[in-house]
């Protein structure tokens, strides 16, 4: 039950009336006027009387306050550096120094500190029509990405960094792109366009050492007008297909080239095999006559009959015969010259397909023909 509450039995608890009288809340003057005392004696100040001990309490509150705003000036100095950033400091307003990552104590309304990215790639973008060397207009978008390497030309060599790179690029793309046709900046050309570009941006922003490197320049888009743009799409589908067609008959001739090579070479080695075939063989029948020379110088007759047998055995080894004994026998010749008229035509066939035999070909007798040939020419004519 509060200490105010009616039915509290006629009790009054008031904290501020002790002992039967009334003191009401502390006074504050008082309360300063006590500490001031105790301060006093600590710093030497001995003062009585009222008047003293108002000066001596104003002036210990004086202190009091200056004590904590030094504590709080202190502790407002402290400031942190990240990892990726550089810490310039402007001592009233005037470039001081730089600070590296970390824990840092400045003084406050003296110094300031300006925390500068030096790790982040930044990006800009420059978008608008412009007009090209054969006075087409086209819409160009591009990109640039850049790095801060030096906090101070970044924050005080120019009064914008960001924004007079923004003009710089604008400048460069409209002086390459006024200097290049229609359709590079479309098609084909799209890369060079941002070589040079690159090239033209580095050169501006190098004399204005602003503290910026370039990481990237990219051609984003490059369209025509609106109001002619399925003229040109046309056209590009044209210059696509030709570009198609070209790639296509390169590759054919890429594939043909090679295999008419190899025909090329199987013909000639087919021919050098066919020369030296024919060399071997004449000189084989050289050599065969140079052997047969001197027998036939020794014997005429009987060389010259040898080499008729032999040629007639070669001619009648590859055509089909009939023997009729018609001594011994009366049956009736029949001649299936059907069947032989065939055989003529197909042996006729196949031997144009293959070169002719000559004399020097080792020969191949039936039974029947050695037999001929050892009673005939050994037994009867010599």
């Amino acid at each position: 039950m509060a200490w105010n509450e009616p039915g509290n039995n006629g009790k009054n608890n008031d904290p501020w009336k002790q002992g039967g009288r009334d003191q009401g809340p502390p006074d504050l003057d008082e309360v300063f006027r006590n500490l001031g005392k105790k301060f006093g004696g600590i710093f030497g100040g001995g003062g009585s009387g009222s008047a003293s001990s108002g000066g001596g309490g104003f002036s210990v509150a004086m202190i009091l306050v200056l004590i904590v705003g030094l504590l709080v000036w202190g502790v407002s100095g402290f400031y942190t550096i990240k990892d990726a950033e550089r810490g310039v400091i402007l001592r009233f307003g005037q470039y001081h120094t730089e600070v590296t990552a970390g824990i840092h104590w400045k003084p406050t309304f003296i110094d300031r500190v300006i925390p500068v990215n030096v790790q982040e790639v930044r990006s800009l973008r420059a978008d608008g029509f412009m007009l090209t060397q054969d006075q087409n207009l086209v819409r160009v978008t591009f990109e640039v990405q850049y790095r801060i390497f030096n906090a101070r030309q970044y924050l005080f060599s120019v009064v914008d960094a960001d924004r007079s790179l923004r003009e710089a690029t604008d400048a460069a793309l409209r002086f390459v792109i006024g200097h290049s046709i229609m359709d590079d900046v479309l098609t084909r050309g799209r890369e060079v366009v941002r070589q040079n570009t690159r090239q033209e941006l580095e050169g501006i922003i190098e004399p204005y050492n602003m503290g910026i490197t370039l990481v990237d320049v990219n051609f984003r888009d490059a369209r025509p007008p609106e109001e002619v743009r399925d003229a040109f799409d046309d056209a590009i589908r044209a210059q696509e297909d030709q570009e198609r067609f070209v790639q296509e008959a390169t590759a054919y001739a890429r594939e043909i080239e090679p295999r008419a090579r190899g025909q090329v070479n199987r013909v000639m080695q087919e021919a050098e095999a066919y020369k030296q075939q024919i060399v071997l063989k004449a000189q084989g029948e050289v050599a065969r006559f140079e052997r047969l020379l001197p027998e036939y110088l020794a014997a005429p007759k009987v060389t010259r009959d040898r080499l008729y047998l032999e040629t007639m055995e070669y001619v009648y080894g590859n055509t089909s015969k009939v023997l009729v004994d018609v001594k011994n026998s009366n049956n009736i010749m029949y001649l299936p010259l059907d069947q032989l008229i065939k055989q003529g035509a197909g042996s006729s066939g196949s031997s144009s397909s293959q070169p002719a035999r000559s004399s020097a070909d080792p020969v191949t007798m039936p039974p029947r023909q050695d037999n001929v040939r050892g009673g005939t020419t050994r037994g009867g004519r010599n």
